[in-house]
């Protein structure tokens, strides 16, 4: 039944403008699935450490990005919770940021998100070309960098508990991640 509507992107947002999303909420469409998933005080901490961290080490001008739309393909179009784009970075004619102008992307999961970030999102990256992909876990304390995207799937990664330093040395983001104030959920 679900194969006989083919909405586009761009509908489907149209159509999730139009609903009443409770606030709080962040939404995206993975795999042309529309998820909803609530904001939690430490997903937002976690994110504004990041954030810091990048504008700590590229200035105050750096183009830094959460939750905004960017489309991966004609299935995917996700709200990052960090992205870091190039400094040349421009929009498309239709306003939108492109992911071969992304240089670093984070998601902090939520218990209902983890698949999603694992799964879908990670390979969509990938599969862009996205550098460096971060998926920060609360749950279990712990990071996982994923980085050297080739033929749909990342080919290193590495993970680091919370409280040890991620280090982005060498790589499109060149910096290290100090994870010791992340919050736990």
């Amino acid at each position: 039944m679900a194969d006989s509507y083919d909405f586009s992107l761009d509908e489907l947002f149209e159509r999730l403008e139009q609903m009443p999303v409770p606030e709080g909420y962040k939404v995206q469409i993975v795999e042309g699935a529309i998820t909803m998933s609530p904001q939690r005080d430490v997903h937002w901490k976690i994110i504004r450490r990041i954030v810091r961290e990048l504008e700590d080490r590229f200035g105050m001008d750096v183009n830094v990005l959460s939750d905004v739309r960017i489309d991966f393909g004609e299935q995917n179009g996700f709200a990052p919770d960090v992205v870091k784009l190039a400094a040349v970075a421009k929009k498309d004619s239709r306003g939108r940021w492109l992911p071969r102008d992304i240089e670093f992307v984070a998601e902090v999961i939520s218990k209902g998100t983890s698949a999603t970030d694992y799964g879908p999102k990670k390979l969509a990256y990938a599969a862009a070309g996205i550098p460096v992909y971060l998926i920060v876990d609360p749950y279990v304390g712990r990071c996982h960098v994923h980085s050297e995207p080739k033929d749909g799937d990342y080919h290193k990664q590495i993970s680091v508990d919370f409280g040890l330093d991620v280090d982005l040395t060498g790589t499109a983001v060149d910096l290290t991640l100090r994870t010791g104030r992340f919050p736990r959920d």
